[in-house]
C-alpha cells in the first residue's frame, strides 16, 4: 500500500491515477491515522521550500512519517521539493530540512557554469544513471529522458549516495538513494514510461 502524501503541496491525483493504471494500491495520506497502513511512501511537492516545509509542519505528520522512515525504515521518494525537503536546509529559504538524507539545496544561479543559463531548468533533459540503483533496476537499458521544472537542486553531501546525474551547465544530483531513503529533483508524472518505470521500481523495492 503506497501513501501519497496530501499536505496541501504537489499533485497527489496524478501519483495516485498513475499507480492505478501501474495496477498498485496508493492512496491519499492527509493525516497521521492515515499512515497507518502505508507500505511506501511518496512525497511530492512543488513551489517555494519554506512555504512546501511550514505546509508539512501544519499537517501535523512529521512525527509519524520521521517514526516511519527513521525508525521502522519504511521506503520513501521525495519527489521534485519532496526531494529537496529530504535535505538539511535550503538556500532558498530559512526552515530546516527533515534532514533524512545528508546534503543541502543549492541554487543554480551561485554557480559560474550556470549563471547565465535561465531559471527554472525546464523541460526535458537526459538522465544518467546507476545501474546498480534500485530505482533504475529494470528499464533503463537504452538511457533516458525526464522532465524537469526547478532553479535549485539537491547537493548531497555523500556522491555515494547520488544514484543518476543530470547536467545544467555542470553535472548536479538529480536522484539520490541512501538505505530506505530516496530523491528524484525531475517530475517522474510527466516523464512518460521513464517516469512510469521509476516509481513502478519504487513500488516494488
Amino acid at each position: 500500500m503506497i501513501a501519497i502524501i496530501d499536505y496541501g503541496v504537489g499533485n497527489v491525483q496524478a501519483f495516485l491515477n498513475l499507480y492505478k493504471f501501474l495496477g498498485f494500491k496508493a492512496y491519499r495520506a492527509s493525516n497521521s491515522k492515515d499512515l497507518n497502513i502505508a507500505q511506501r511512501i511518496v512525497l511530492p511537492g512543488v513551489g517555494h521550500f519554506d512555504h512546501a516545509m511550514n505546509k508539512l509542519v501544519s499537517s501535523g505528520m512529521i512525527t509519524k512519517l520521521e517514526e516511519l522512515v527513521m525508525s521502522k525504515k519504511l521506503p520513501i521518494i521525495g519527489i521534485c521539493v519532496g526531494m529537496q525537503m529530504l535535505a538539511e536546509s535550503s538556500e532558498e529559504g530559512d526552515s530546516p530540512g527533515l534532514n533524512w538524507l545528508p546534503g543541502k539545496v543549492r541554487a543554480f544561479n551561485n554557480y559560474n557554469k550556470s549563471f547565465n543559463l535561465p531559471t527554472p531548468h525546464m523541460g526535458w533533459n537526459n538522465l544518467i544513471p546507476n545501474s546498480n540503483s534500485r530505482l533504475f533496476s529494470k528499464g533503463f537499458e537504452n538511457g533516458a529522458q525526464f522532465y524537469f521544472l526547478h532553479s535549485f537542486f539537491f547537493d548531497c553531501t555523500d556522491k555515494e549516495n547520488v544514484v543518476a546525474k543530470a547536467n545544467y551547465g555542470f553535472d548536479f544530483d538529480a536522484v539520490v538513494s541512501c538505505d530506505n531513503v530516496h530523491g528524484i529533483q525531475c517530475h517522474p508524472e510527466k516523464s512518460h514510461h521513464w517516469g512510469f518505470q521509476l516509481l513502478k521500481n519504487f513500488a516494488e523495492i
